[in-house]
């Protein structure tokens, strides 16, 4: 018997007619019929005896019975499972993240996802672009939210959000900004390690205008810096993101060279993503537009 064969028998069954199985199915009587008649003609036996009061199933109809109740019983399990899967309910998503994407960004967008997918599960590590992108390609994670690099071929970069790294001073600066490199350099200049992604802009932009800092401390996490500055460190330049954590703290201003960053959505090229995963990724794109209309 064909599904089709098999869809048509059981409607039959919970109608009690042709006509009434013609209903449920939303279809004509006629092809109710034609099925059926066919179904039969397969099997070599009838499944129904035809009498002035209706149909009768036959012996061999009833012996289908239980086999065809616990397949479409299955079949509605799995109609259930597909719209669970379309909804993002009972699946797990493994997401990396940047220390400062995490704070900012990450942290709002689960609570968003735990409210609309309560079935769902996410599991979120943050880190560095290098350790992000060996997660990555050994599928320890499904994507991943990090500061623009340039990442190998099996991995895929989506850009998704560009501003300026902005200065950080403490609180107490008369000055109002904007700054230049070479005022930020004359006050003790908090570095950005050179192979750090927002490290690598602030050092050739600082090689292209023949630029020193005095300070020779480089520091490869951004909240660290902005630390260091509320400690009197120094003055340093970051992320906005990292800078809006610390803007009831720090006097944020803007660095007259541009000093542009990006945030990139970094998955495996060869791994589709699942429907959590997707909804997780669209999250993201509406809070980081959130945050990008609110500014620093």
């Amino acid at each position: 018997m064909r599904l089709r064969h098999i869809e048509v028998f059981q409607a039959v069954l919970q109608a009690g007619s042709v006509s009434g199985a013609a209903r449920l199915l939303n279809v004509s009587q006629p092809n109710v019929s034609r099925v059926l008649n066919h179904a039969e003609q397969q099997l070599g036996f009838t499944l129904f005896d035809r009498t002035p009061q209706g149909l009768i199933v036959t012996p061999e109809g009833r012996r289908l019975m239980p086999e065809v109740e616990a397949l479409f019983s299955h079949i509605q399990a799995i109609g259930e499972l597909a719209e669970q899967l379309r909804q993002g309910e009972g699946q797990h998503v493994r997401i990396g993240s940047a220390h400062a994407l995490g704070h900012s960004v990450m942290a709002p967008v689960l609570v968003d996802f735990r409210r609309q997918t309560p079935g769902g599960s996410v599991e979120l590590v943050t880190g560095h672009f290098n350790t992000l992108s060996q997660d990555l390609l050994q599928y320890k994670m499904d994507f991943a939210l990090a500061f623009g690099e340039q990442a190998t071929q099996e991995l895929v970069a989506e850009s998704i959000y560009q501003a300026n790294m902005v200065a950080l001073l403490p609180k107490d600066s008369p000055v109002e900004g904007p700054v230049s490199l070479a005022w930020l350099c004359e006050n003790d200049l908090l570095m950005l390690q050179q192979q750090d992604p927002l490290g690598q802009v602030l050092n050739r932009v600082l090689r292209e205008n023949g630029l020193m800092p005095h300070s020779a401390l480089y520091i490869k996490t951004y909240s660290v810096i902005a630390d260091m500055v509320l400690a009197g460190g120094g003055v340093g330049v970051v992320d906005t993101f990292t800078a809006r954590r610390y803007v009831d703290q720090l006097k944020i201003v803007a660095v007259a060279e541009p000093l542009p960053f990006e945030v990139i959505l970094l998955s495996r090229r060869d791994q589709p993503a699942s429907q959590a995963a997707l909804r997780l990724k669209q999250l993201i794109r509406n809070k980081l537009w959130d945050l990008r209309i609110q500014g620093v």
